[in-house]
């Protein structure tokens, strides 16, 4: 009886021994992890070279080795410099460029040697990074600047110029202004063919949009009886007329009264002698072209049945066209009626000069935009209705006198973004940036208008500023470390 009982003591005890080494190992693991985070953070600091885990940055070793959490092994890295303290700000903020290098694909990487990058094993890349700049006395800070060597200046093509130099790109307001606009057809040169009698259409003479009429031609031919009815009392007034002699006066004012009618539904002098010649009546009733001109629409069909007002043709004469533009609300005041302006028409070599007709004194609704309107003379036809054009308003001649003193850059050297418009103005010969930002007024397709943020004779960069702007985007404004803390280990 006491021989299972034996057995079963010891099995009881083997299981309690296990479960007592397990919680001593998992105790043990525990107090490890928990120890190493403080440690690591601040048991190095005064070491420039040690060695870290790239997927846990906290655990710092001294010497090689594994990552405690995930078994990697540790990479070689070099601590940055420490924070500077507030009492040697001001002595960073003045100092000149650092020269550094860095990892292309991590810019977080940066090192005082060369060497590769502890993340992909790129070699590092030399680069220039101008300090920090001091805040201002009123406590908001500099505008941010970037060093550039003499050799890196020339290889970008950087050209500066006076803001407001004589003869130099940045000048005063100067060029044109470019507005985009359609060519539309001439309203006064348009004209419109009515029924003025109800009907049936017999015969169309036109039959398609575009086609070329001269001036008399025979447009539509409508059967009316009511023309018929009129035309019968013209022939009788006539006959009783002549039957009575001189003396039938009151014959006289009935011929007289049908004439009229007849005239006012649309027949020519030529049809009412006709008629009065042969004393026969018309079935029906022919219009005919009132001046020379293209086909623009066709309102009916032959056997079609119309009215009184019925749209027969509309016809338009292309001797002279319309260009109708978009004007904002600044560049409407430099605009002057009759002010003669250039039109260039896309897909034609030659330029045309026209003169403005309009300026709408309402803007379009909608929109923050008015209409323009510039006649053009056409007189070999080769400006149709609906093609594109760009119209160039003269600076010069809007007669603007404080728009022509506005200091003005050229388009390229003004850079935009969400924020605002920006320029970089040299600060030395060392090659020292700053990026500012300025306020604009009027642009025309070669400059933008200075109104604010930059004072004349500054020296701005005219050419190459999208490159400062990349060097200071890759340098600065993208660095994924930019606002961090530089005591950080990576």
């Amino acid at each position: 009886m006491n021989k299972p009982l034996n057995l079963l003591t010891r099995w009881t005890r083997g299981r309690l021994l296990a479960f007592a080494l397990l919680a001593a190992l998992l105790t043990f693991g525990a107090g490890a992890c928990q120890k190493s985070a403080p440690e690591d953070a601040h048991a190095h600091d005064g070491a420039s070279t040690y060695y870290t885990c790239p997927m846990h940055p906290q655990i710092v070793r001294d010497e090689p080795g594994k990552c405690p959490i995930c078994t990697m092994d540790l990479v070689k890295a070099t601590k940055q410099a420490a924070k500077p303290t507030a009492s040697t700000q001001s002595v960073t903020a003045s100092s000149a460029a650092l020269t550094h290098y860095m990892c292309p694909m991590h810019p977080q990487i940066s090192r005082e040697q060369p060497g590769k990058c502890p993340i992909c094993s790129m070699d590092l890349v030399k680069a220039t990074k101008a300090a920090a700049a001091a805040p201002t006395p009123s406590g908001a800070a500099a505008a941010p600047e970037v060093m550039l060597s003499a050799q890196q200046r020339q290889l970008a093509g950087i050209r500066v110029a006076a803001l407001g130099g004589v003869g130099s790109p940045a000048g005063t307001a100067s060029g044109t202004t470019v507005l985009t606009g359609t060519v539309t057809a001439d309203a006064n040169q348009t004209r419109t063919v009515s029924s003025r009698v109800a009907g049936r259409v017999e015969r169309l003479f036109v039959r398609q949009t575009g086609e070329a009429i001269r001036a008399g031609a025979p447009l539509v031919s409508i059967y009316s009886e009511q023309l018929q009815a009129l035309q019968q009392e013209y022939v009788l007034s006539l006959a009783q007329q002549r039957a009575v002699g001189p003396g039938g006066n009151q014959y006289g004012r009935l011929v007289a009264s049908a004439r009229q009618k007849l005239r006012l539904l649309g027949l020519t002098e030529g049809q009412l002698r006709t008629l009065a010649a042969t004393g026969r009546p018309t079935a029906s009733l022919t219009f005919y072209s009132p001046q020379a001109g293209l086909v623009q629409a066709v309102g009916v069909t032959e056997g079609q049945y119309v009215g009184e007002g019925t749209l027969l043709v509309s016809l338009t004469n292309l001797s002279s066209v319309w260009v109708e533009a978009q004007l904002y609300p600044e560049e409407v005041a430099g605009v002057e009626m009759g002010q003669s302006v250039q039109v260039q028409v896309a897909g034609l070599p030659d330029a045309y000069t026209g003169r403005v007709v309009f300026l709408s004194p309402e803007r379009q609704a909608n929109s923050k935009v008015t209409l323009l309107r510039v006649q053009v003379p056409n007189p070999g036809g080769r400006l149709q209705p609906g093609m594109q054009a760009n119209v160039r308003l003269s600076m010069s001649s809007r007669g603007n006198t404080a728009t022509a003193q506005t200091l003005t850059l050229p388009q390229d050297a003004v850079l935009r973004d969400s924020r605002g418009s920006y320029v970089w103005q040299q600060v030395d010969a060392a090659g020292r940036f700053r990026r500012l930002k300025v306020t604009t007024g009027a642009e025309t397709d070669e400059t933008v208008a200075i109104t604010g943020g930059l004072a004349a004779g500054a020296q701005v960069v005219v050419s190459g500023a999208y490159l400062l702007e990349s060097e200071y985007a890759l340098y600065q404004g993208t660095d994924p470390m930019a606002g961090m803390d530089p005591n950080m280990k990576m």
